[in-house]
């Protein structure tokens, strides 16, 4: 069905691991067109467990009124996994990845509260450390990650933990110079609402503007290794979504998408523009069709792929033998007139 976020922070759209011998597969593939309806026979199959109007025949949940680029990826990647986290909203297991990354980000922003001549792979390492323990005062549960048998801390296993992220931050100082960078923006929380009424969200990492042209570039950290070029369109349909958001917000397309892969060492460029926005944005609008088809119909379709074996949610999954919960939840647990939020982040 899909994999977890390789980031903790909600709504970062986060890089699939690449399973062995092979690279994540096309989101552009089958996942992306309404599901079609199916007899009672082939709910099963289906991911629908209950007919749309619910058990007792209330009324289906409302479709989603916005989508962040995780959640765009969770449906394309797999409709039932889109279900699982946003409509069920079930916990999924904390993983030494996405911690990582987590600190990772952390430390990578901020780093640029320290003057320029200050931005060093060794104080940078040095926080790492740090980033951990606040992450750890926030979410005191992923103390579980390193935890031995007896419930004590595995000292060893956490330093070799903080030993890696050490690495990966420094390895960005490889490929670019941050005495040399100034961010406008570190983080930034981006928001539109398109004429469609859809709203898109999320985060980006960093927004670097040019002082004499005003051009924007857009910058992700990836602490995953780069997919084959053939399997490049998750990280640049989730870099375009940030520059549709961007365009619609400031009038202007941003000059480059820039992704920095720490696992490999690698940096991506993309040069969009507006026919490039324009075409994400008809294909927003098409995803969005597709979820509130599902959310209508109940026909959440498993997709397997690869990345199935990192799905937490396998034993839900009919393509594993398992049956999703009765859908829909009553409409207490979903209702409401803000964002959707669940235990995964927002919509």
């Amino acid at each position: 069905m899909g994999t977890p976020a390789d980031s903790t922070r909600p709504d970062h759209a986060s890089p699939a691991p690449v399973p062995p011998g092979g690279a994540p597969p096309d989101p552009a593939a089958p996942g992306l067109v309404p599901a079609g309806r199916t007899s009672p026979e082939a709910g099963r199959a289906s991911g629908r467990t209950a007919p749309a109007g619910g058990p007792h025949g209330g009324a289906p949940p409302r479709p989603p009124a916005s989508l962040s680029p995780s959640r765009a990826a969770d449906f394309m990647r797999c409709p039932l996994l889109y279900r699982l986290r946003v409509i069920d909203r079930l916990p999924e297991k904390p993983s030494e990845a996405a911690t990582r990354g987590t600190v990772v980000h952390a430390v990578l922003e901020r780093l640029f509260d320290s003057p320029a001549a200050e931005r060093t792979p060794e104080r940078a390492r040095a926080m790492v450390p740090g980033e951990w323990e606040r992450l750890l005062a926030a979410r005191p549960e992923l103390a579980g990650l390193f935890a031995a048998a007896e419930g004590a801390l595995d000292a060893e296993a956490l330093a070799a933990w903080l030993e890696s992220a050490g690495r990966l931050v420094e390895r960005w100082f490889t490929l670019e110079d941050p005495t040399r960078l100034e961010p406008a923006e570190r983080e930034l929380y981006v928001e539109t609402v398109l004429e469609s009424g859809l709203t898109l969200r999320g985060y980006v990492d960093r927004l670097d503007v040019a002082p004499a042209t005003g051009d924007l570039r857009v910058v992700d950290y990836k602490t995953g290794k780069a997919p084959r070029p053939e399997y490049a369109d998750e990280p640049l349909f989730q870099m375009r979504f940030y520059a549709l958001v961007l365009w619609r917000l400031r009038g202007v397309v941003p000059r480059r998408l820039q992704l920095v892969y720490l696992g490999s060492g690698d940096v991506r460029t993309y040069d969009p523009s507006q026919e490039d926005l324009l075409r994400t944005e008809r294909r927003l609008l098409a995803l969005w069709e597709a979820i509130k088809e599902a959310t209508t119909s109940g026909d959440w379709r498993p997709r397997r792929t690869p990345l199935c074996g990192w799905c937490d949610h396998q034993a839900l999954c009919p393509e594993f033998g398992g049956t999703p919960p009765p859908y829909p939840l009553p409409l207490a647990r979903i209702a409401g007139t803000g964002p959707v939020v669940g235990e995964n982040g927002p919509v």
